[in-house]
């Protein structure tokens, strides 16, 4: 059966640009279209449980897609997955951190031109967005149903909203040895980091390196949006800067992040993608093999695909590693965690609210 697929963006160009994609895969239908937010909204709650997955532009008139999303918050009988349409970085990539925050379950990047519209990397890349939110929208039904429990559907924001600080009864350790954290995650990971970064300390006794999938000029605005959150440092890296223990450097997106050097530093790359990934988080673990450090710690956290399982077989082979994944009941999609678990590499399968304390624990304090 085809999945019911609602577009809801003011630009016809855009709609056309979209429906045709999506109607050309036959997995997929786009079973109503919106000129603009209202309209959108009155579709979803009319038929809360019609559509498989949204896309949905932000700039749009009588309700923005941001609008639209904040009145979904206030009705938890759709459960239709939304993945925000983004224009330009320099243009809507506050916007799209702020509506990951609000609910949405991944973003795109609109084409700049026809020419990209007509391109196959486009359209790969929105048919697979589409079918793991549309398989998102199923598993959770699904889990209900088996649980025989009548509520509504579990938003991804109810899954991954941080909890309250806890006052820890130890206090972290004093750190020792040379260590490095390396964090991985993709699909659900803007928001799911919300849960990790702001609960670590300032004075962790190490740096972290961080690759989030995601496209040039949406990564500054989530270092932003973390650093504000949190106590330690969050930048997004720069090219041959010295890694500093106490701060996250968040992989450039569209480049690649190394660490390298006998003083390790950060080196950004323009190397061609790997498995279609760039950054890809097995190049920065593959970057470490020959690194001063002597353990790192290794966290995946929310993403479709398995980027992060090479590399970290790779480093295990050389190096001291101690490999953290999320579990799959916080998990936003259960696919890199779960891919890291399944080749044996886990020290730990832990829920979100748990890895930063574990993450303390591990490497300590200065």
């Amino acid at each position: 059966m085809k999945k019911n697929i609602l577009v809801v963006d003011d630009s016809a160009l855009m709609r056309r640009i979209l429906v045709d994609a999506i109607n050309a895969d036959p997995r997929f239908t786009v079973r109503d279209i919106a000129s603009d937010g209202e309209e959108g909204l009155k579709l979803l709650l009319n038929s809360p449980s019609l559509y498989d997955a949204v896309l949905l532009d932000i700039y749009m008139p009588k309700m923005t897609g941001l609008e639209l999303l904040e009145e979904l918050e206030k009705h938890k009988e759709v459960t239709s997955r939304v993945v925000i349409c983004s224009t330009r970085a320099d243009e809507s990539a506050k916007e799209t951190m702020t509506a990951l925050e609000h609910g949405a379950f991944d973003f795109i990047k609109k084409p700049d031109n026809l020419i990209q519209a007509r391109g196959s990397l486009f359209r790969d890349n929105l048919m697979a967005v589409l079918e793991v939110a549309a398989e998102a929208k199923s598993a959770e039904v699904k889990k209900l149903a088996e649980q025989k429990v009548v509520r509504p559907v579990v938003s991804v924001r109810q899954q991954v909203t941080p909890p309250p600080p806890s006052i820890e009864k130890v206090p972290p350790k004093k750190g020792t040895g040379n260590k490095i954290i390396a964090l991985a995650c993709s699909t659900g990971g803007p928001k799911t980091l919300q849960s990790v970064i702001p609960y670590l300390p300032k004075d962790l006794d190490a740096p972290m390196v961080l690759v989030q999938h995601m496209p040039a000029g949406f990564t500054n605005s989530l270092a932003e949006r973390l650093n504000d959150m949190s106590k330690i440092q969050v930048k997004e890296a720069i090219n041959g800067e010295i890694l500093v223990k106490g701060t996250v450097y968040i992989a450039p997106g569209g480049k690649h992040l190394k660490v390298v050097g006998t003083t390790p530093k950060i080196e950004i790359s323009d190397e061609p993608p790997r498995d279609a990934l760039k950054p890809c988080a097995n190049i920065m673990y593959e970057s470490l093999v020959d690194s001063k450090y002597d353990e790192i710690v290794c966290v995946v956290l929310t993403g479709m695909g398995a980027d992060g399982t090479v590399g970290i077989q790779a480093l295990k082979q050389k190096k001291k590693i101690y490999v953290i994944a999320q579990d799959e009941a916080t998990s936003v999609v259960y696919g890199m965690p779960k891919m890291v678990a399944r080749a044996g590499l886990t020290d730990e399968i832990l829920p979100v609210t748990e890895i930063a304390d574990t993450i303390t624990k591990k490497v300590g304090v200065q």
